[in-house]
């Protein structure tokens, strides 16, 4: 069971977005609270007003910048017992002709080798260390893919994946947590902040702090919306929400751009 309050708490993409929204959330439940990303200013102003709320930069898309970081937070910040691992790209991609693949490489290297990554070189601190939890975001698009985001899809399933094995392997030492968010209304793409039928950010993040403070602590923190991308093949109903979860991001977006 994760403690809801007075632990050291790291979280990556942590400026902006779910990542900000969480930091502040935790850090008014009696929370120290680490926010970790490449803008500086972005990291500074998600933590300006707070005491016990720091920021630290980190390039998580390299292998020398995630063991960079991982050597500055522990000599800042030893106490550090809970890793979120927020940080990711989302980009749209075009499958049907040969491209640039930059794009999917970046989505890879954030979203996948990034949490792996920073949980490597933290996994001996954070197993020695009591309460330790290590909590994965994933999406509800781990479950039924977008299929204009694809790469975007498969890292998350990837990190829902690895989450399966990692609480087993952790299980007595390090509590595991997956949570998967449904679209919500953030920057996490252009205009996705506006885009009508996503989940605001604040109903979002107080509906995932109620979440956290059940007791025991869910395996997967789940809010009401994404469940109908988390149960749709348990359901039988995977094709038909495949369509409709394209449509549905269609319409949103051509709301967007034609208002």
């Amino acid at each position: 069971m994760m403690k809801t309050q007075g632990n050291t708490i790291l979280i990556t993409g942590g400026g902006s977005g779910i990542g900000a929204a969480l930091a502040h959330r935790f850090h008014d439940a009696g929370n120290t609270v680490i926010v970790a990303g490449r803008r500086r200013e972005a990291l500074e102003a998600a933590c300006e007003g707070r005491a016990n709320m720091h920021a630290l930069t980190l390039d998580v898309e390299t292998a020398e910048g995630v063991a960079d970081f991982a050597g500055r937070l522990l000599a800042a910040h030893p106490a550090v017992n809970v890793l979120i691992n927020n940080a990711g790209i989302m980009r749209f991609e075009a499958l049907d002709a040969k491209r640039d693949l930059a794009d999917a490489e970046a989505t890879i290297a954030t979203n996948l080798l990034g949490p792996i990554r920073l949980i490597d070189a933290l996994i001996e601190h954070l197993a020695a260390t009591p309460d330790a939890a290590i909590v994965n975001v994933t999406s509800g698009l781990a479950f039924v893919p977008l299929v204009t985001t694809p790469t975007y899809n498969a890292t998350k399933a990837a990190m829902h994946s690895y989450t399966v094995s990692l609480r087993a392997v952790l299980e007595g030492k390090v509590e595991v947590i997956e949570l998967a968010p449904p679209a919500v209304q953030t920057e996490l793409t252009p205009g996705q902040s506006q885009r009508p039928g996503y989940q605001p950010l604040d109903d979002f993040a107080d509906e995932v702090m109620a979440l956290f403070g059940k007791q025991p602590t869910p395996k997967e923190v789940l809010v009401e919306r994404v469940k109908f991308l988390r149960d749709a093949e348990r359901e039988g109903r995977f094709d038909e929400t495949l369509a409709q979860l394209a449509a549905m991001t269609k319409a949103a977006r051509e709301a967007v751009e034609t208002s």
